[in-house]
């Protein structure tokens, strides 16, 4: 397997927010962006979703071959088990980075981040293998972020801070919007629009956030602009409007950490999530975000 191909299969353009998550859940707490395992976390955190986009493509191979012959399996570029067994090695990989990353002072890892990293690995593993006709499976996607979020505060805290929940459901809520318009992401236009109503409740407890700490408005008005653009997009449901929408809302995911790193007044980190918003844009010009 090339690099071009790997790179491909592991969707990598959409792995800064990634990084943002994980610079939600460490920061909110308590690290800082000096601290030493903010960087594991991101390396381990970012081989757990490269895996998961691996088996994505292995578990979904039939399907493929049927409405995206294009895909490395069904064109024949690469074997469907090659490609599970570098997922299924990436995702321990991951855990085996979050157990070194989460070391505390007695030199063993974190017990509540290696559950949390497992729960991530079998969720992703769910969702690969389940999504497909499963009307839950928006809700199973937006879990793993959340397992993300969780997985980083756990590695540097024992506890989980308010503000770290409170940032994990306004995660959910959009990865769950998000998610339904990428399961239609092969008609190239979307049915029923109810769950994109999820979309507007990150933005109401930005608003929230907002009233209390006014700096917040920048990364909200640009929060908005994203879904509204999206949502444009699906209104018009012109050919390859549905793909636009889906990789512009998965860009967004580092604008809405911004919103809650804003809130709580890491105002560089939250600067360098609307930074993660425009380098998953332009990698996404380079290696297809879906």
């Amino acid at each position: 397997m090339n690099l071009t191909l790997a790179l491909r299969l592991g969707r990598i353009s959409n792995l800064p927010t990634v990084w943002s998550n994980v610079l939600v859940g460490a920061l909110l707490a308590g690290g800082g962006l000096a601290d030493v395992r903010l960087p594991l976390l991101m390396l381990a955190l970012s081989l757990f979703y490269v895996g998961g986009m691996f088996l994505n493509d292995a578990f979904d191979r039939e399907f493929d071959a049927r409405h995206r012959p294009e895909r490395p399996i069904p064109s024949g570029q690469v074997s469907a088990q090659q490609v599970f067994v570098i997922g299924f090695g990436l995702l321990a990989l991951g855990l085996a980075g979050v157990a070194v990353a989460s070391r505390a002072a007695d030199g063993l890892p974190a017990w509540r981040a290696l559950a949390s990293g497992a729960a991530l690995a079998a969720a992703i593993v769910y969702y690969n293998a389940h999504h497909k006709g499963n009307p839950l499976s928006p809700l199973v996607m937006g879990l793993c972020r959340v397992l993300v979020v969780l997985t980083a505060a756990f590695s540097v805290s024992v506890a989980l801070p308010t503000a770290v929940v409170l940032a994990a459901i306004a995660l959910l809520c959009h990865l769950i919007g998000l998610t339904y318009v990428a399961k239609q992401e092969h008609l190239g236009r979307v049915g029923s629009l109810w769950p994109l109503g999820f979309l507007a409740l990150p933005g109401v407890y930005g608003f929230a956030l907002a009233m209390h700490s006014p700096v917040v408005w920048a990364w909200l008005a640009l929060y908005e602009a994203v879904v509204i653009f999206a949502l444009g997009l699906l209104r018009r449901r012109a050919r390859g409007d549905v793909p636009r929408a889906v990789v512009m809302l998965i860009a967004g995911m580092s604008v809405l950490d911004g919103i809650v790193l804003a809130g709580a007044g890491q105002i560089l980190p939250a600067a360098l999530a609307v930074g993660a918003f425009v380098l998953t844009l332009a990698l996404q010009r380079w290696v297809a975000g879906t």
